[in-house]
């Protein structure tokens, strides 16, 4: 069995977790990874996706994070994530009705910087829909 290790999960918003756990697989940019106990020290972007979290206690907890990046240490993991929701708190009816709003904002935008700021928004929507409709 696993050991626990050090677990921090982070977003500008509040910190999210913070505990022992046994494995923690995150979305990185050149592909999934899973981190357990005296993994090698590793740094990673985080592309869009869910990040699975297999508690001490045997829980597991599966969080929808936009990206960011992980840091893999002698004394655990951290991810300092842009976004991080956990999956309780999403709904697929929720993510349509965003996406909707967001191409509307795509296609009423003049301004080239608000225009790539909603492209950006509505890709990273649709990229949790894809995520969702995945699981």
């Amino acid at each position: 069995m696993a050991e626990p290790f050090q677990f921090e999960l982070v977003s500008p918003e509040r910190l999210l977790i913070s505990e022992p756990v046994n494995e923690v697989i995150v979305p990185g940019s050149e592909g999934d990874f899973g981190v357990l106990k005296d993994h090698a020290p590793f740094m990673s972007t985080i592309r869009p996706g869910f990040i699975i979290v297999k508690h001490a206690d045997g829980n597991v907890s599966k969080l929808y994070v936009v990206g960011g990046f992980a840091d893999v240490n002698a004394k655990g993991l951290t991810v300092l994530a842009e976004a991080a929701t956990p999956i309780a708190d999403i709904s697929a009816e929720d993510v349509a009705s965003k996406i909707r709003d967001a191409e509307e904002d795509y296609a009423d935008a003049t301004d080239p910087v608000k225009r790539q700021a909603a492209a950006d928004r509505l890709n990273d929507l649709k990229n949790l829909q894809d995520a969702l409709a995945a699981l």
